[in-house]
């Protein structure tokens, strides 16, 4: 490879640090250009990286993260130094939380000034701010440094549960020069960053005695099931034991939504009902009811499977861990069944199977009734009917009703197809994971966005239109966070917090930068927009029409909005 520094046998900080990430597999930047990386973009993209510069570095994050939960390597956010490290920090905390690879790289400014606190161009400890949010904070201070660097931070990000990592490049380090050779062989390819965690090979069998004496057994798959890529041996385990199962949401599509084993219909009965309960790369947190309470009915008893073993008893005992690499555990567990496995009771699964003809029967009869306006049920009806014609369509989700939704209506068909909120539940991911989805995958992506979730990362719509990406934005526009119909009580003509301006035309947004606006207000009119957006892959954006009155507090997760506990009294 040529470059300018070449020609006087030096090679720079820009160039080492670019052939440093090629050098390991790495070849797309989410980021946004500033003092003191702007070259780094410019050079990265002359020696044939893709740079893809967004308008806001937590959805460039955000991006980043989605890209590492996708591909297994580690995303890459570039950004500019204190208030653009400080943007994309809140997506590096997310990634950390959702284990999703991840290097947010910054520029920074010089130590000397920094350590004497001197009053630099942004200045900003910026090492020391990312440490708690992060799995590992390196800072790489000379161009000899840069290989070692890099490497340690692809590692950190991807062995034992992936996660986010931040690397420091403080400004100084990119103008460095040294004997081009020698910078060269100073790069590290890092050789097996995630390396296989065999389970030992008691604690398999201990699992597998459990799971063999349940009466009432169940399987749930977490996203980490969906991110170790190990397929067909998690359907094989599945199918070969007759477990009924539950995907988490991002697990979804790891077997059909619509096969005979899941559960996800009958969910609040086999979580209250099951005696046994294998985890497979999902953890008892909120999003599970912390493995007990009401929701989970009598006790249980835990298998989980998991690479981290400080996972295990973090809120209920767990009376069988297998810790490694999902891959490796769920290997060992179809090793250790063989052939003669013994399907469950009949009693259970049977019963499962009704609640879910009855559940089902009852979602089919609401999906369908075509109200006018639409309510979330007939909206996502129609997406439904789409991704059921397309199910190698990429599905990026957030909201809170338009989440919740989405979750239980639209079906996903095969695996990492699915993109939400996870486990921190935030706003804003909606653009920065359509971005590294369509990026990474190639396939269209439909973004379900309720209108308030849209409202954090709606103006990369130009990032989306700028990169010609075929995604297609539905934004459900009720008028208002939950919906528009809140009224402020006080004497003020402020609207109430909740309300947005009525009637609001998010499809002009998409027309102001190129892309195709359309408004739905049927659902009739809303898969038509859709099959022509994915037929012509075109950026689009539709406004759908929803009736202000649908929706609750909070979606499903209302218990978590403390209401007001007493009365003010009234000032004397």
């Amino acid at each position: 490879m040529s470059s300018d520094t070449d020609n006087h046998g030096l090679i720079d900080g820009f160039h080492l640090v670019i052939e440093a990430l090629k050098l390991n597999g790495i070849d797309t930047i989410y980021g946004l250009p500033g003092i003191p990386i702007t070259d780094l973009t410019r050079l990265a993209q002359a020696e044939g990286m893709r740079v893809i510069s967004f308008r806001h570095e937590q959805n460039a994050g955000n991006a980043a993260a989605a890209a590492g939960f996708l591909t297994q390597k580690p995303g890459i956010c570039l950004t500019v130094s204190a208030p653009g490290f400080l943007n994309g920090l809140t997506a590096l905390a997310n990634a950390t939380v959702n284990c999703f690879p991840m290097i947010l790289v910054s520029g920074s400014s010089e130590r000397e000034i920094v350590d004497l606190q001197q009053g630099d161009y942004e200045e900003m400890d910026q090492l020391n701010a990312a440490k708690p949010f992060c799995k590992a904070a390196f800072r790489i201070l000379h161009a000899q440094d840069i290989g070692i660097g890099v490497a340690r931070a692809i590692r950190s990000a991807l062995s034992g549960r992936p996660g986010g990592v931040y690397l420091d490049l403080p400004a100084k380090l990119f103008s460095q020069t040294m004997d081009a050779q020698a910078g060269r062989r100073s790069l590290v390819k890092v050789v097996d960053p995630a390396p296989r965690q065999i389970p030992a090979p008691d604690t398999v069998q201990r699992a597998l005695e459990l799971l063999k004496d349940a009466k009432r057994p169940l399987i749930l798959l977490g996203k980490g099931a969906a991110y170790a890529q190990a397929d067909a041996d998690i359907r094989a385990l599945v199918e070969r034991t007759g477990i009924p199962y539950l995907p988490m949401s991002m697990a979804k599509g790891l077997l059909p939504d619509t096969h005979t084993q899941s559960a996800s219909a009958a969910r609040s009965y086999v979580l209250a009902e099951a005696d046994v309960v294998m985890l497979v790369g999902a953890r008892l947190n909120w999003l599970l009811s912390h493995g007990k309470g009401k929701t989970w009915g009598a006790p249980k008893r835990f298998i989980q499977v998991d690479i981290s073993p400080t996972e295990i008893d973090s809120n209920v005992q767990i009376e069988a861990p297998v810790i490694g690499d999902i891959g490796s555990c769920v290997s060992a567990l179809l090793a250790g069944i063989g052939s003669g496995w013994s399907r469950p009771p009949a009693e259970w699964t049977a019963t499962i199977a009704q609640r879910k003809d009855k559940n089902l029967s009852k979602m089919a009869q609401t999906l369908s009734l075509d109200p006018s306006p639409m309510n979330f049920h007939s909206a996502l009806g129609a997406i439904r009917d789409v991704v059921k014609g397309r199910p190698d369509i990429v599905v990026v989700n957030e909201g809170a009703n338009t989440l919740d939704f989405a979750r239980s209506i639209v079906d996903m068909y095969e695996p990492r197809k699915r993109l939400d909120c996870g486990t921190w539940g935030i706003m804003g991911i909606g653009m920065g994971f359509a971005v590294a989805a369509a990026v990474t995958t190639g396939k269209p992506v439909i973004a379900i966005e309720g209108d308030s979730a849209f409202g954090f990362s709606g103006m990369e719509v130009e990032t989306i239109c700028r990169y010609n990406l075929p995604v297609c934005i539905v934004v459900f526009n009720n008028n208002g966070v939950y919906k528009g119909t809140d009224v402020n009580v006080s004497k003020s003509t402020d609207p109430a917090p909740t309300v947005f301006v009525k009637g609001a035309r998010y499809d002009l947004m998409m027309e102001a930068f190129g892309g195709k606006g359309v408004t739905a207000a049927s659902p009739q009119e809303l898969g038509r927009a859709m099959h022509e957006a994915i037929a012509s892959g075109r950026p689009t954006l539709i406004n759908a029409i929803i009736d202000e009155t649908a929706g609750t507090e909070s979606g499903r997760i209302t218990s978590l909005n403390p209401k007001k506990a007493a009365i003010k009294t009234p000032s004397a």
